[in-house]
């Protein structure tokens, strides 16, 4: 079960309008509404989304457990930072602006994984510091073409723009409590606002590039739902609640201690909670999981998103009824079953509205990435010796909470 502030799978691509950042603990199915705050697109990075298969870099720490390397070591740049890491039409992009964007990502992974043997850190470090690089450079040329064709994004529509942001998520948002989960991503409020800015500008720029190739129709719709009739199907969901109690794992400390101090809590809370004290409320005060601000809330989710003892305790449950303590290998929780959805087909009608939006979203990610390629490859893009890119690989994934 994911318990951080990630989509399941947030590529390092700019499309423009698409760069997210999901509030959730889990992995969003295809035909699930997501309402998604925008992080600084330069920021992301791509995870496996999957719920039982034991992950990519789980596996290699596993091929060699005595030895390994912390992330944080490996964020220190070997050059200067004022030297060059690109150049862009005569524009210098410096190491310490790269390693300003590659810090937080790697002491995140360092927050979800403490150690890492040293064959899988070195190269995590290595491709997102070049992922990061690539992506700094579209988000600059795409800079140059507003700055080139005037366009200009107003205080209002960024004030516009955060409202309905807010107002999007489930349940809405206030402005003051949006800010809080900006801030708590490590960013301010004001870089925040600076890169939503550059979005809308960007969103602009990709319009006036094709202001008429976008249109999705009912009928187009309706040919993708005929012929895909399987993305339709849904299986049993349900929606649950949960408060995680995760044992201190710093250095020094006594792991059967922590765990047994971390159980003990979630006890008490149990016992609260079966004496009448408010589940939500008690999430939002104990809860490590991100879903404490939204009192513990993961929405609905399906069998294959959750790790095998969380799901088997979500799925006994009956509608309004609570756990007892559930172990994985997170810690402890206490599981909330507030609704139930029955397996079944969506029907067109349903399904019409977010269908239009997914295909027009297909359609605008497509041209965003061609138009983007035509950029690049008219932008003199040099690079000092030494540091030319390698060839591209796909994302590293990298094991993450299930």
């Amino acid at each position: 079960m994911r318990i951080f502030f990630f989509n399941s799978k947030v590529v390092i691509i700019v499309v423009m309008f698409l760069a997210v950042c999901g509030l959730n603990c889990k992995q969003k199915s295809s035909g699930q509404a997501d309402t998604n705050i925008p992080q600084p697109a330069q920021t992301k990075i791509e995870v496996e989304p999957k719920a039982e298969v034991e992950s990519k870099a789980e596996a290699v720490a596993k091929t060699k457990p005595e030895t390994t390397t912390n992330l944080t070591e490996l964020t220190a740049p070997e050059e200067p930072a004022n030297s060059v890491a690109v150049t862009v039409n005569g524009y210098d992009i410096t190491e310490a602006e790269v390693q300003k964007i590659v810090q937080p990502q790697l002491e995140r992974m360092t927050q979800q994984n403490k150690q890492l043997p040293p064959n899988f850190a070195q190269a995590f470090e290595k491709q997102i510091r070049q992922q990061i690089l690539d992506k700094m450079v579209i988000m600059r040329l795409l800079e140059e073409k507003v700055k080139e064709n005037n366009i200009v994004v107003t205080d209002e529509e960024v004030t516009k723009q955060i409202e309905q942001i807010a107002s999007a998520q489930n349940p809405p948002l206030s402005i003051e409590k949006l800010k809080g989960i900006v801030e708590s991503q490590g960013y301010t409020f004001d870089e925040w606002k600076n890169e939503l800015r550059k979005q809308l500008g960007q969103q602009k720029l990709f319009r006036s590039q094709f202001p008429d190739r976008v249109n999705i129709t009912e009928e187009d719709a309706k040919k993708h739902y005929d012929e895909n009739p399987t993305q339709f199907v849904t299986k049993e969901q349900v929606r649950a609640s949960h408060i995680l109690i995760k044992p201190n794992d710093e250095a020094g400390a006594d792991p059967n201690q922590e765990k047994a101090k971390a159980k003990a809590k979630a006890e008490d809370l149990l016992k609260q909670i079966k004496e009448g004290a408010d589940f939500a409320a008690l999430a939002k005060a104990n809860s490590d999981c991100p879903s404490a601000a939204k009192g513990g809330d993961l929405s609905f989710f399906g069998k294959g998103q959750m790790v095998p003892p969380f799901e088997k305790a979500a799925f006994a449950l009956e509608t309004g009824k609570v756990s007892d303590i559930v172990e994985t290998r997170f810690g402890y929780h206490i599981i909330k079953v507030t609704d139930r959805k029955e397996a079944g087909t969506t029907s067109f009608e349903e399904a019409k509205v977010g269908l239009i939006q997914q295909l027009a979203q297909q359609k605008q990610a497509e041209l965003a990435k061609k138009y983007i390629d035509s950029l690049k490859a008219a932008a003199n893009i040099v690079y000092p010796p030494g540091k030319e890119p390698t060839s591209s690989a796909p994302p590293m994934m990298v094991p993450q909470p299930r």
